[in-house]
């Protein structure tokens, strides 16, 4: 499938202050899991594409009232956003994942693993939610921010943390754990309490782009960008 030709370069718009999704690359410009693939799209679809950061509170708005074309970024599919825009197929998920320090030998999480066991979560979160629905015997331990509770667990102070898998895996792969914990057992992925993902959004006119823009994807998808995009900006794997 072709791109709609439209005689101009199609705009992406972006954020640069939430990497590894997208941020400002070493040279300033954007770059990120999410515009390199909006790149890799535009590649399919043998269309010049630029991409611009702005604010990420202003991205929507900014579509809107025509300022760009296209926006990459992590805003979550809802849908009240689907009234207003369109939206491709996920590219990417929101999975929630447990955590645990590395030496204490846990067993994988389960209903019956979890009787009585500590788990970290932030106060009033769908984790938190997820968490009592699935896990009715753990022992939750609420915090006002993740911060607080990656620092918990890494002192030993609860048994797991179930939180966000990006910034989880961020976190454990990153300096400041000092290898001293790991994502244990799989990813939780269900819609009614984590979302849809995230998708590129279009405006409801540029249907043709947007079905376009599916198809490119699946394509990188299927060539193997996709892959060696992921592994590139997600050392650890948040799934």
């Amino acid at each position: 499938m072709e791109a709609p030709q439209t005689g101009r370069a199609v705009r992406f718009l972006t954020d640069d202050e939430f990497p590894p999704l997208h941020f400002a690359g070493p040279d300033g410009n954007p770059t990120g899991f999410v515009v390199e693939l909006a790149r890799a799209v535009c590649e399919k679809l043998t269309i010049t594409c630029t991409v611009q950061a702005r604010r990420f509170d202003t991205l929507l708005d900014a579509l809107d009232s025509r300022q760009g074309d296209v926006i990459a970024a992590a805003i979550p599919l809802t849908a009240p956003l689907r009234e207003k825009f369109l939206a491709t197929r996920p590219y990417f998920r929101w999975p929630a994942r447990f955590a645990a320090r590395a030496d204490k030998g846990l067993p994988v999480p389960s209903a019956a693993a979890l009787a009585g066991r500590s788990v970290g979560v932030m106060g009033g979160s769908a984790h938190a939610a997820y968490l009592k629905a699935f896990f009715p015997k753990a022992v939750p331990k609420e915090f006002l921010d993740l911060a607080a509770a990656e620092g918990a667990l890494k002192r030993g102070e609860i048994d797991y943390l179930f939180a966000d898998g990006l910034n989880l895996a961020l976190y454990v792969g990153g300096q400041e754990a000092e290898n001293c914990c790991a994502l244990i057992g799989g990813a939780y992925l269900e819609n009614r309490y984590f979302g849809e993902g995230i998708g590129l959004i279009t405006r409801p006119e540029d249907a043709a782009l947007s079905r376009a823009l599916d198809d490119a994807l699946q394509r990188v998808w299927d060539d193997g960008k996709y892959t060696e995009l992921y592994l590139r900006f997600f050392p650890v794997s948040p799934f």
